[in-house]
């Protein structure tokens, strides 16, 4: 592994690649098993826009990964690096319009398949708690569960880099692999699961391949630009100066992939 590798498995057009890609279901299904503790038989992808549409449309898309457990679970995962201070409001905003839209024609309401919303942060979304949190509707007697169909995980990076030492449970070691900040912990969790080897080699492929690189460095970038033009607009106030900043930015974006 070298360690002069700059794309990190956060990014999420690399993150997607790795766990998205046609052939990759295994790697998949035992991330989705050390986050849940639930035992998975079968997962599916679920198809999605592709990148190019993402880059095009007016606002930069999120690159989620979506998949269906057993037929009767849709899970959605997202990796997120910038803390826009909304994350709880725009996860039930992506949460909702999943629960809506998979209730097919003609179907009764308790037809509606449950829905687990998954965020990877790169920052602390909690200042207290444990680096992984889970979050349930629940009614207030009793704080009993109203329904087992909505619930949302939050796996916070820092606090996970503040909290390992000495963790050895098999989510530790996926996120030994997701936050590469210890090579010899990403090697130790590859020694003991090969689902984790094969993400290691899929990431090493993916951040050595010049087309894929370029392509992943002009998401981190168009991420990182949104980000400074909107901390500059909120220092000086103008929201129209904001708006027209990102627009321009996503433009050139998309010319330098056509070129």
């Amino acid at each position: 592994m070298s360690k002069e590798v700059e794309l990190k498995v956060t990014n999420d057009y690399i993150f997607k690649k790795i766990f998205a890609k046609k052939g990759n279901e295994s790697i998949l299904k035992d991330l989705l098993n050390s986050i849940l503790q639930i035992p998975i038989k079968s997962i599916e992808v679920m198809a999605d826009t592709s990148l190019e549409r993402e880059l095009e449309s007016n606002k930069l898309g999120i690159l989620d990964v979506k998949a269906k457990i057993d037929n009767e679970t849709i899970v959605n995962i997202e990796i997120q690096v910038v803390n826009r201070y909304n994350m709880i409001e725009r996860t039930l905003f992506y949460w909702s319009g999943l629960y809506y839209n998979i209730l097919q024609k003609g179907e009764d309401y308790k037809e509606i398949k449950k829905v687990i919303a998954i965020n990877i942060l790169d920052y602390n979304e909690f200042e207290e708690g444990p680096y992984h949190e889970i979050a349930k509707l629940r009614r207030e007697y009793l704080y009993k569960i109203l329904t087992d169909k909505i619930e949302i995980h939050f796996i916070q990076i820092p606090k996970f880099k503040k909290q390992r030492k000495d963790m050895k449970t098999k989510l530790d070691m996926w996120m030994d692999f997701i936050s590469q900040i210890d090579e010899k912990e990403v090697k130790n969790a590859m020694s003991k699961n090969k689902e984790i080897k094969k993400a290691q080699e899929e990431y090493e492929y993916l951040t050595g391949e010049e087309a894929e690189r370029r392509i992943a460095f002009l998401r981190e970038k168009a991420i990182r630009d949104e980000t400074s033009i909107f901390d500059a607009g909120k220092d000086i106030g103008f929201k129209d100066g904001v708006k027209k900043g990102i627009e321009k930015e996503q433009k050139e974006i998309v010319k330098s992939m056509l070129k």
